[in-house]
């Protein structure tokens, strides 16, 4: 289960990448695995320059694996654009308990990753989803791009934002 983070108090739900037809609608990329977040009346989007809006969801469907927004007084595809680039959020408190071993991606996200043998590989600066499996994206004196798996990812610990991998040989080369 994976939901991202904007503030420590806002879990995003989505981002919105682009302005979708002429009657204001907008595409979003999905970041939960609880499609039905987005069946509320109103939903908070946090912009890009911090501002905060408190929007009415007038529809929604899904098409092409995003969902499709249209908000009041949203009604063309100009005032949709003012959109673009904007993070649907909910309170960190409204977020669903999980079962053992699934994690929110904020959890994740800045997390340091070291190996078993307490070797530092970097800080988790965002999950790439890959299929089946997600990657963590793993920044230190490079980029590296470690599987999110329990074979490889031996101990998650988000209290103390630390990730410990027991790295098959070679990943760390790549």
């Amino acid at each position: 289960m994976i939901e991202t983070q904007a503030q420590p108090q806002d879990v995003v739900i989505a981002r919105i990448s682009k302005a979708r037809g002429i009657r204001g609608e907008v595409a979003c990329d999905i970041e939960t695995d609880f499609l039905d977040r987005f069946e509320r009346d109103r939903v908070s989007v946090r912009m890009p320059d911090g501002a905060r809006l408190d929007l009415k969801i007038e529809d929604h469907w899904f098409h092409k694996g995003r969902v499709i927004l249209k908000f009041e007084g949203y009604d063309t595809m100009n005032a949709a654009l003012t959109l673009v680039g904007g993070r649907l959020v909910i309170p960190e408190t409204d977020t669903r308990p999980l079962e053992e071993g699934e994690f929110y991606e904020y959890q994740l996200i800045g997390s340091e990753v070291v190996t078993r043998k307490g070797e530092s590989v970097g800080r988790v600066t965002r999950l790439m989803r890959a299929g089946a499996t997600s990657l963590l994206v793993v920044e230190g004196d490079r980029e590296r791009l470690i599987p999110f798996v329990d074979e490889i990812c031996a101990d998650v610990d988000t209290e103390a934002r630390r990730i410990t991998i027991d790295a098959p040989e070679g990943l760390l080369d790549l």
